[in-house]
């Protein structure tokens, strides 16, 4: 029962010993005690009874029960590091048991050596186990060791084996009503589905376990460990973190497992380190190595000294000494069976190949490029970048391209399983090494054609395709519904200075609920096997126009100037002398966007001719005439292309990449020619350019008031030809997909937009700060504007700063005559900066908004 309703079992338990039992009876009920303190409580007081359980079957003078006993308490024994002891007793209930005992005894012992890494040894265990308890028509048991035995096969690579262990259980459990082990067995099957690179299923399979152990009440500190697993693949490193740190204080508040707590603070010490946290995940992981050292874990002990030395290593630390270590890891590792020992290969060769150890480079090198022909697509990948660095050192460039190129294309074909833009769009950082090693082959091969390609190759794919809609979400959309209203009753609470926690707190809860709903929609859209092709983009630019697409190589920017049927390289300036300045060039329009601060104008306009040397470089002297398209790096999504000296006064359009601005360029507008205008409460001027839009498009379907309510705002914009929205914008740096515009009724935020069927062909965005992303991955901006793309959207105008409510319509009006005029937006919107009056707020108010695309 312990396992089915764990909090009446300990309730009936404390209620046998409150009524004098037998010591049979007793030594059952502490033992169940001790089994619901040692799985979710304190392990001290888990001993306590657990050992009193033991003296009491003694007493009995039952043989059997003694066997149980020791079987439970030799895994409590295990899980509180008291390696020897725990094994001890599991030892001596194997000898005290017999028969059906004896078999559970011998698979508690095959759960133990699971947990210390010896998985042989629990091999052995539960395949000794299983017929026996099968010819007993044990089904609760027999379940148990199936899917133990699984868990095994997963830890050493054997998904297929897992698979099949796992169907027989989950059919064995179907027949139970052990609720428990049944949330135990979804979980399982989340880690089985992350382990064959289903990462959709393996979040929704872990968030449906979660919400059984809820309704049981008991902590789920081994499925927090397997979901930061799952995190760190989906690229969330930063949540896993958070997860892992979480877990860890809940479980010292609770004196629970220290096998449990070494196992979170190695989650800890990965997630810290893929999120950039060095010196954290070197605490993290060096507590670790100490807990499964103590505890005798060699396996989970060696895992925890590849992530020290790798943290070790991004900390900038590398010697000989380092490299002799990674290799004895490895080492380890293989002879464990360890799915990690190519990736300790990798690490050793990287270390070597930095020292310029060339053949100790190569030999470790060679052993983890085995893994690029089978496994999982992030294994495969570790072959592959092993492969890459192998030709770099011999100085095969076609060698390193040939390999960042089949790498590259196992990650392209794992992000297409994904459906969520935010999971693609962050799956893409696994592919970063190898995007670099193939740019900087290219450039050393002197081929600027080449650099384009490959810069092309790994930037903004997260556009290149729609994010996959679930066929019919009720929950979700009810969500959404909720999260709007909600959102909508703070607001109104924080305007009118009232307290709003309960509401703030009912809002996060929605926004996690809708984040992970949409996170497990897998991808339904294959990989179309589409490669950038430089002659087809030459030929749509012609003569007059310019592109002018930045790739950033070991910390320099590189200018990829494409036009009149070439493509020419141009050395620029350092990425982080670029960033710093276009934040001082944001801090000099959020004060311009304010009356008075006319005195600050002459210092952004300098701040913008630092930054077009810093990013134009020489080539600012060869942009021609014509129009110019600018591919920024993720990195600069911020910078105000239009205040650089060289474009102020150009047609110019942004874009995420070259392929997506050919997308656009080939978008056709939909047929019927539908306009929308839409206005937003709350607004300084009440959307004052819209009445005046009304007049100009007659015939066009104005939603204001009332009737700007979201649903009504969506099914008006889908497969409009031009949408202008007047409303109150907000990023959120946070979380990005939740950046809204403010409507009647409440956010309209980038998850609504990715249900739209096809969004406008153009659509302006009258909004504060509508142009800000997140850059996230390898290269790829997730934000309002990044989602619009994919959906059909050609153009969009909008802003990356705040911008002064009354400035901004004479602009837009202005850019809408062009538009009547038969102008595309940057022609408009070029055109529109040079009508407005020459004063500090109207000129920075036309440096903040960009045009977007190519409509």
């Amino acid at each position: 029962m312990v396992f089915a309703a764990p909090n009446d079992a300990l309730a009936r338990a404390k209620g046998v010993l409150d009524a004098d039992p037998t010591p049979l009876h007793a030594s059952v009920a502490h033992q169940v005690i001790g089994i619901w303190q040692r799985d979710w409580g304190d392990m001290r007081i888990a001993l306590y009874h657990l050992r009193r359980a033991r003296d009491l079957a003694a007493r009995a003078e039952s043989a059997d029960r003694e066997a149980d006993v020791l079987a439970a308490l030799g895994v409590a024994l295990v899980h509180a590091g008291r390696t020897q002891q725990g094994l001890a007793a599991l030892e001596r209930g194997v000898e005290r048991g017999s028969g059906h005992t004896r078999a559970r005894v011998l698979f508690r012992r095959a759960y133990a050596r699971w947990v210390l890494g010896h998985h042989r040894e629990a091999l052995e265990d539960v395949r000794k186990a299983i017929p026996v308890l099968r010819q007993m028509e044990d089904v609760i048991w027999t379940a148990r060791a199936l899917t133990l035995r699984a868990t095994v096969h997963l830890a050493v690579g054997a998904v297929d084996r897992a698979d099949a262990d796992f169907t027989a259980a989950e059919a064995l459990w179907d027949t139970t009503g052990q609720e428990h082990d049944k949330a135990d067995a979804v979980e399982s099957r989340g880690l089985a589905a992350f382990r064959s690179g289903d990462i959709p299923a393996a979040l929704r399979l872990l968030d449906e376990a979660e919400e059984r152990y809820a309704k049981l009440g008991t902590p789920t500190f081994m499925l927090n460990i397997r979901r930061c697993e799952v995190l760190m693949a989906a690229g969330l490193a930063r949540e896993a973190l958070t997860e892992a740190d979480a877990a860890i204080a809940v479980l010292d508040g609770i004196g629970g497992q220290s096998t449990r707590k070494a196992e979170l603070l190695l989650a800890a010490a990965r997630a810290a380190r893929l999120a950039g946290e060095a010196h954290t995940a070197i605490a993290r992981a060096d507590m670790a190595v100490r807990l499964f050292a103590g505890q005798r874990r060699g396996w989970w002990e060696t895992h925890a000294r590849l992530v020290l030395i790798e943290a070790r290593v991004a900390a900038g630390r590398s010697s000989g000494r380092l490299v002799a270590d990674t290799a004895a890891v490895a080492e380890r590792l293989a002879s464990f069976g360890a799915p990690a020992a190519p990736e300790a290969s990798l690490l050793a060769g990287r270390i070597a190949l930095g020292l310029g150890w060339r053949a100790d480079a190569e030999q470790h090198l060679a052993v983890a490029a085995r893994s690029r022909r089978s496994g999982p697509p992030l294994a495969r990948m570790t072959g592959w970048a092993a492969q890459a660095l192998r030709a770099q050192a011999a100085g095969s460039g076609r060698g390193v391209l040939e390999a960042c190129r089949r790498g590259l294309d196992v990650l392209d074909a794992h992000r297409m399983t994904l459906g969520a833009s935010e999971l693609r769009a962050r799956a893409t950082e696994q592919g970063a090494e190898l995007a670099a090693l193939a740019q900087q082959a290219s450039l050393d091969s002197g081929s600027p054609r080449r650099l384009l390609v490959w810069s092309e190759r790994w930037r903004a794919t997260a556009l290149s395709t729609p994010p996959t809609r679930p066929p019919a979400d009720p929950e979700l959309q009810s969500n959404l519904t909720a999260f709007r209203e909600i959102a909508a009753r703070a607001e109104a609470a924080r305007m009118e200075a009232r307290p709003v926690p309960a509401l703030e707190r009912e809002q996060r809860r929605l926004e996690r609920e809708i984040r992970s709903r949409t996170l497990h929609i897998r991808g339904d859209t294959p990989g179309d096997g589409h490669r950038f092709d430089p002659g087809r983009l030459l030929e749509r630019l012609g003569d007059d126009v310019r592109l002018a697409e930045l790739a950033v190589l070991d910390g320099r920017v590189q200018v990829l100037l494409c036009g009149q049927g070439r493509v020419r390289r141009y050395e620029a300036g350092l990425l982080a002398d670029a960033e710093r300045e276009a934040e001082h060039v944001q801090a000099g329009l959020r004060r311009l966007a304010h009356p008075g601060a006319e005195g600050r104008l002459p210092v952004v306009e300098a701040a913008g001719r630092r930054l077009e040397e810093l990013l134009l470089g020489p080539a600012a002297a060869h942009l021609g005439d014509g129009p110019v398209v600018v591919v920024p790096p993720g990195r600069l999504h911020r910078v105000p292309w239009a205040l650089l000296p060289s474009l102020r006064e150009r047609v110019l359009s942004v874009s995420p990449s070259a392929s997506s601005w050919l997308r656009a360029r080939e978008t056709e507008p939909p047929p019927g020619g539908r306009h929308v205008l839409v206005r937003g409460p709350g607004l300084a001027t009440g959307g004052a350019e819209v009445p005046h839009l009304a007049g100009r498009y007659g015939g066009s379907v104005v939603l204001e008031y009332a009737d700007a309510r979201v649903p009504r705002v969506l099914e008006e914009l889908d497969g409009a030809e031009l949408a202008h929205i007047a409303a109150h914008g907000t990023f959120r740096a946070d979380s990005p997909l939740f950046s809204d515009l403010r409507m009647a009724d409440g956010p309209l935020i980038v998850h609504d937009f990715e249900r739209l069927d096809r969004s406008p062909y153009r659509i302006i965005l009258s909004c504060c700060d509508t142009a800000r992303f997140a850059s996230v991955g390898a290269d790829e901006l997730l934000g309002l504007v990044t989602a619009l793309l994919p959906l059909g959207t050609a153009g969009v105008v909008a802003s990356s700063a705040p911008v002064n409510d009354a400035a901004v319509v004479p602009l837009m009006l202005a850019l809408h005559k062009g538009l009547s005029q038969g102008l595309s937006l940057a022609e408009a919107l070029r055109d529109a900066r040079a009508a407005l009056p020459g004063d500090a707020l109207h000129q920075a108010t036309g440096w903040a908004f960009s045009a977007f695309g190519a409509a």
